[in-house]
């Protein structure tokens, strides 16, 4: 259900809305092509993968789209409205400025609604003074002021798998996948129409990552919401994605459906990546010797 540079997505494609559209993106730091010339399409209630090595590109254009970072040239659009259009920020300044920056606010506001971000240390993006519950009062306070928090906090508690005792605790006093799991509590807060999942299980243990991987899969089709899958892990990649594209360097190499490109590649890249997981007869020094090559 999703396209990178113009592949099909499988039988689906044209059939669902698309919400999330990057076009052209563009970004350097002094010499480096940190991101060059990237453009997918992820449909509503679509899973794209985004992978590659450290230095690929993929955090920088998964900051860009969430809008954490400027890009150089390039289009970001949610629902094909332009995420960095900023024409009628000042509009109401006639009105005061007090007028003027509550508007601002509004449209910043509204603008982090669309798309939020899941880190791979919930620690570092949690207030350790703050228990869970107070966390989640915080964001919805502040996104949809004089609606019934408490009974919206034991809903979202309850769609992540945690109850009345984790929303009482502090960070410190929970596991890492109970924090991941008040992380994506607090992204989904705000009914985003697109999560941007940046390692998200990476620091987990393989039987939490299952656990967090599947927490996730039920929440796509309770909800609809669209995921971007930032990861260096392709059996990640081939459990949770519909569509995956290949980053090296800053640009894609390959694109399409995820199980074609896994059980076909064809960029040598792709292939590389495939060949570097570990598993019976793997020889490390070939990897390195096809890795020089490339």
């Amino acid at each position: 259900m999703t396209t990178a540079t113009g592949t099909s997505a499988g039988p689906l494609a044209g059939t669902a809305k698309t919400v999330l559209e990057v076009l052209g993106l563009h970004r350097t730091y002094g010499s480096v092509r940190a991101v060059d010339d990237v453009s997918f399409r992820l449909a509503e209630g679509g899973s794209l993968g985004i992978v590659g090595e450290s230095g690929s590109g993929k955090t920088t254009t998964a900051r860009i789209v969430v809008g954490l970072e400027r890009a150089d040239e390039g289009r970001v659009l949610i629902h094909g409205r332009d995420r960095g259009d900023r024409g009628d920020r000042a509009r109401g300044t006639a009105h005061g400025k007090t007028q003027g920056k509550a508007h601002g606010k509004a449209r910043r506001l509204a603008r982090a609604r669309e798309i939020q971000m899941v880190f791979q240390d919930p620690f570092l993006s949690l207030d350790p003074r703050t228990t869970v519950g107070a966390a989640l009062r915080e964001t919805l306070a502040l996104h949809f002021p004089g609606a019934d928090h408490a009974r919206r906090i034991t809903e979202l508690l309850d769609q992540v798998g945690l109850g009345s005792r984790e929303a009482d605790a502090l960070p410190r006093q929970l596991s890492g996948g109970q924090r991941q799991r008040v992380a994506i509590a607090r992204a989904l807060a705000v009914e985003p129409a697109v999560l941007v999942l940046d390692e998200a299980v990476a620091a987990l243990d393989v039987s939490v990552q299952a656990q967090i991987l599947n927490l996730l899969f039920d929440i796509r089709e309770q909800t609809g919401i669209g995921y971007l899958f930032i990861t260096h892990d392709l059996g990640v990649v081939r459990c949770v994605t519909d569509d995956v594209i290949v980053m090296r360097s800053g640009r894609i190499v390959e694109s399409g459906p995820t199980q074609q490109v896994l059980a076909d590649p064809q960029h040598p890249y792709t292939r590389l990546l495939l060949e570097s997981v570990p598993r019976p007869g793997w020889d490390p020094r070939s990897i390195a010797a096809a890795r020089r090559a490339l």
